[in-house]
């Protein structure tokens, strides 16, 4: 059946595929006060049908049909009209039947009984998807190079980005996790609503329930108001969970009851909330390991991992180290006159070494570099490179890089935060007996201006 109600030609048009009457009629009585056209078909062929004759904006596919199954729809709209969004109708606490539906491309899934006001957001963001709203963010968003591996994590983006699946990002520290979460965020629906990203080591245990649901004032002694939590500040966009891994146990069991439901319980409340959020999840640490050694719940595991990106480490695109050298060195000059130019030297010391901390680290070494070098141009000295984690250099060339020396004492290489409390002393002590003339400390230190400038901005020393 086809409902119109009047609403011009030009109204987004919905495929509605279930073989109970009911549920059809609901959705498309929900659609229609959202100003949406709908057409209705009752099994597989008269979906497929529906598809050869026209194009439509959005699909809600019943899992269970008489001749076929939802996924099957999902696969065929994936070959014959890959824009289009379609939405799973599972039956109520079958979670696996959600996961195989949004692994086979499906946008997003409704869980029996349909919760009405959800299924209104889903439908708002999947048109959105389909008119393809908000501003598109630079070609490459920030995730710069030109090596395969790179380039098939564009493409991999570019389709998590359609898509409301739960996607989870390993790699190794320092890789760019954030930032392809941002993009898919970005690039997606959701990209003008709010992106949240939360480091889950970094909260104390006690607090997590009332910082990821909220609470109520009284709720807990020091619950003085009413407390928002990160579900609700990500509503409508998207949550990133970063460090996942170090979730303790009590908050795996909350959390993968707040994705099954869509709902949250803020502390103190007798009520849940509902909640229209896209997670996606990063970690360092092997989750698969975590969950045979049962440090991390295996449901929970299944849940965050629907779709796997892994970021690449440094060393296996190297190819790419001198075009984010050059991009890192520009933009941590920006402003201050002629940017410094890698020597030879100091480019083949960058390209045989290993970077265990990845672009994060290469992104150190070169605001180091920039505060040891003449202005001029960076040589491989001023890397100060660790000679353990040079492949490829000869004995000579890897001595060429010392340990950081302040003053007259030499401090042992890898030791970064030493070196940097060190540092931190010797700029507060320069600073109060120039009494805070920096041009005076400067000379004091043995440092340029400019040098002096950027360990103050590096340390956030006022």
């Amino acid at each position: 059946m086809n409902r119109s109600a009047g609403k011009t030609p030009s109204s987004p048009v919905a495929l509605i595929v279930d073989d109970e009457a009911d549920i059809r009629e609901l959705i498309e009585i929900t659609l229609l006060r959202m100003g949406v056209r709908t057409q209705a078909a009752a099994n597989l062929a008269e979906a497929r049908a529906h598809l050869a004759e026209r194009s439509f904006h959005f699909c809600f596919t019943d899992m269970r049909l008489p001749d076929g199954s939802g996924i099957d729809l999902v696969h065929h709209v994936q070959k014959h009209s890959p824009g289009l969004p379609v939405a799973v109708i599972t039956a109520y606490g079958n979670a696996q039947a959600a996961v195989e539906s949004l692994k086979a491309g499906a946008f997003d899934f409704v869980s029996k009984p349909v919760d009405l006001p959800m299924l209104r957001k889903l439908v708002e963001t999947g048109l959105r998807l389909k008119a393809g709203d908000g501003e598109a963010p630079p070609a490459d968003g920030g995730l710069l190079g030109r090596d395969p591996s790179v380039d098939q994590l564009r493409s991999l983006i570019e389709r998590l980005a359609r898509s409301q699946a739960p996607v989870h990002i390993c790699g190794e520290s320092g890789t760019g996790k954030e930032l392809v979460a941002r993009l898919i965020h970005q690039r997606g629906p959701r990209g003008s609503a709010a992106f949240v990203p939360v480091n889950c080591g970094a909260i104390p245990s006690e607090l997590m329930e009332s910082e990821f649901f909220g609470h109520l004032k009284g709720s807990f002694t020091g619950a003085l108001r009413d407390k928002s939590g990160l579900f609700q500040a990500a509503e409508g966009g998207t949550l990133f969970l970063d460090e996942v891994a170090d979730l303790p146990l009590h908050m795996q069991v909350k959390l993968l009851r707040a994705l099954q439901e869509r709902r949250v319980r803020p502390v103190g409340s007798e009520s849940e909330i509902p909640v229209n959020v896209r997670v996606i999840s990063a970690t360092h640490r092997d989750l698969s390991g975590l969950v045979a050694s049962g440090q991390f719940r295996q449901d929970l595991y299944y849940r965050l991992n629907v779709i796997e990106v892994r970021t690449p480490a440094l060393r296996e695109r190297r190819g790419d180290i001198p075009l984010l050298a050059a991009s890192i060195l520009a933009r941590l000059t920006d402003g201050d006159g002629r940017q410094p130019q890698l020597t030879a030297d100091a480019l083949a010391q960058l390209m045989a070494y290993e970077f265990p901390g990845n672009v994060r680290e290469l992104e150190n070494v070169l605001e180091r570099a920039i505060t040891l070098s003449d202005g001029a141009s960076i040589g491989a000295a001023d890397l100060q490179l660790r000679p353990t984690a040079l492949t490829g250099v000869a004995p000579a060339a890897a001595a060429a890089a010392p340990a950081p020396v302040l003053g007259n004492a030499p401090a042992p290489a890898g030791l970064d935060t030493q070196i940097e409390q060190m540092e931190k002393r010797a700029i507060r002590d320069a600073l109060e007996k120039a009494r805070y003339n920096k041009t005076r400390a400067a000379e004091l230190l043995g440092l340029s201006f400019r040098q002096l400038r950027y360990k103050l901005k590096k340390f956030n020393i006022e």
